[in-house]
């Protein structure tokens, strides 16, 4: 009796904490500390982060926010890969991308309709059409929208990656390559596209905002199951951040400036003229249409492995739910 007693005590001990920590029956299991990254890409993700919201809501619950600066889509995937975040921001070709290759991650949240890339040239180049990339060298960050806008823009053209020396570089680095003459050609990304427009001179050797693939939040799955009512209150957020970008665009592009360290009508350019944030955040229908057509294009440059099911991929890369429960509101 003695001993069975004992067993029964150990247990007890052991249950009373872990019950604690998952907050009780039927209750959601609250996070110590909520990790999203930033990303010049998503002005979402800067207003939010110079205002502290999510710091004000999630602050009477002890809950810490952190921040990390993604300098670019595959930065942001090898983030959540690594568990270093638990939110990223992507490209919608990238968030498949990742998916396709094994990545727990699911997209959450469409934070804009960018023409964030497009293939750009020196001012004085005599490249005047993407078939003339024919043997040149273009700097590109394999993983991201403008790797496979490159792509998608040598297959109109009759191209193949063959045809060209794709020279990977992180974005910043293609920017520099491109006017130091080191490269012929760029697949840029603002606000470094615009960037160099305005202070260069360089020129938009071929634009095409189709190509473009939506500007997406990603989360880990792990989170996702464990804190959905988080997920659901940090869009929260995120949708008071877009709406107030809408009503306060030359205050938008000013902290844009501010928080990449350039002029404003750098920022200016990248929000006003080339972002779309008046639509739609669930991702659906219209993104899963425009990622259907990059399959291709992933599998003929060896991006997904040969035996991976990307039709399978997409289908289970959307998670709506969360801000549809935010829009219902």
């Amino acid at each position: 009796m003695a001993s069975r007693w004992l067993v029964r005590l150990a247990l007890l001990f052991t249950l009373v904490p872990l019950l604690a920590a998952c907050g009780g029956a039927g209750q959601v299991a609250r996070p110590t500390e909520i990790r999203l990254d930033y990303a010049y890409y998503n002005p979402s993700s800067l207003v939010l982060k110079k205002f502290g919201w999510l710091e004000e809501e999630f602050k009477a619950e002890g809950i810490t926010i952190t921040w990390l600066h993604s300098a670019g889509s595959n930065k942001a995937n090898e983030f959540l890969r690594s568990d270093a975040v638990d939110f990223g921001s992507t490209a919608g070709a990238a968030a498949l991308l990742a998916k396709a290759n094994g990545a727990p991650i699911q997209t959450v949240y469409v934070f804009s309709k960018p023409e964030w890339t497009a293939l750009v040239v020196p001012q004085d180049s005599p490249i005047q059409s993407v078939a003339d990339l024919q043997g040149k060298q273009i700097a590109a960050t394999k993983g991201t929208d403008p790797y496979f806008f490159l792509l998608r823009a040598l297959d109109e053209a009759g191209l193949s990656p063959a045809d060209v020396e794709i020279v990977n570089l992180q974005h910043a680095d293609g920017k520099n390559a491109l006017e130091r003459g080191q490269v012929d050609a760029w697949a840029g990304l603002d606000p470094m596209m615009a960037q160099t427009e305005l202070e260069q001179g360089s020129r938009l050797l071929y634009r095409n905002i189709d190509f473009n693939s939506y500007g997406v939040l990603n989360a880990r799955e792990a989170f996702l199951t464990a804190h959905p009512e988080y997920v659901s209150r940090l869009l929260t957020a995120y949708e008071r951040a877009r709406a107030w970008i809408l009503e306060n665009p030359d205050e938008a592009a000013q902290i844009l400036a501010d928080e990449a360290k350039l002029s404003l009508d750098i920022a200016k350019k990248q929000l006003t003229e080339r972002t779309v944030l008046d639509l739609s955040p669930v991702p659906q229908d219209a993104q899963h249409e425009v990622l259907k057509a990059i399959i291709p294009i992933m599998q003929a440059d060896n991006q997904i492995k040969p035996e991976v099911d990307a039709e399978a991929a997409l289908s289970a890369l959307f998670a709506p739910q969360f801000i549809k429960t935010v829009a219902q509101k």
